[in-house]
């Protein structure tokens, strides 16, 4: 993939627009590439600002968010969402690794799959949206990522309980789970979901959260916790 179809692309899955593309460009260059072409800056500047942007948004959510947490623990579940791993993750989420443009050696040694080189590209890219639209446009931006149902202890962010419960329930062919929805309230932008997890109808767990999805995970996780499993 060339550097313009790279930043036409992306912009789609963003659904951001930029105003001065060359912002993206320079975030999605590496410094390999930005080595073999010469009038081009790598994104190490831009990353420098994204930490720091990236940084203020999750503090205020999480500050907001969570009222009652301690000093602490706030720090602890920032740390969780803003450090490389997370931040692999949700690059995952866009397919981020597939634009960035690398030197040719970079790109030999697999660098596009590389957690430190994708991550500081994600945070390269928060910059430039934030360079080109301010903090009403990244701050969408990076919300969008951050999982519904974390917990003050971010520990939980990245497990799928639901994928765990199936493959457990999978060693017996003849078991069978359901999700099934119990309750639905409140207004549309403020909806509350509990679900309930069924095995071969009997019901097995329960959870609720902001969305559906977010209440079929905390389901899954009652029941693995039932079942004696700690993911």
């Amino acid at each position: 993939m060339d550097a313009k179809q790279s930043v036409a692309e992306l912009q789609k899955k963003i659904g951001y627009k930029f105003n001065n593309e060359k912002l993206l460009l320079e975030a999605l260059s590496h410094s390999s590439y930005a080595n073999e072409n010469k009038n081009l800056r790598c994104n190490e500047r831009l990353e420098f600002l994204g930490d720091s942007v990236l940084s203020v948004v999750v503090s205020d959510y999480i500050f907001k968010h969570f009222t009652h947490i301690p000093e602490g623990e706030l720090t602890k579940l920032r740390a969780s969402l803003v450090c490389e791993k997370s931040l692999f993750e949700f690059s995952k989420k866009i397919a981020l690794g597939e634009h960035i443009l690398l030197g040719k050696g970079e790109e030999l040694t697999g660098g596009r799959l590389r957690p430190s080189i994708v991550s500081d590209a994600f945070e390269a890219v928060i910059a430039a949206i934030y360079l080109d639209g301010g903090m009403e446009a990244v701050r969408p931006y990076i919300l969008s990522f951050i999982p519904e149902d974390i917990t003050p202890r971010g520990s939980d962010a990245f497990h799928d309980y639901k994928t765990i419960l199936q493959e457990v329930i999978q060693r017996n062919p003849e078991e069978k789970i359901v999700y099934h929805m119990k309750s639905e309230s409140g207004p549309d932008h403020d909806k509350h979901f509990t679900y309930q997890v069924m095995l071969n109808n009997n019901v097995i767990g329960e959870g609720s959260g902001r969305s559906k999805k977010s209440a079929e995970q905390a389901a899954a996780k009652e029941a693995l916790a039932l079942m004696g499993i700690r993911p």
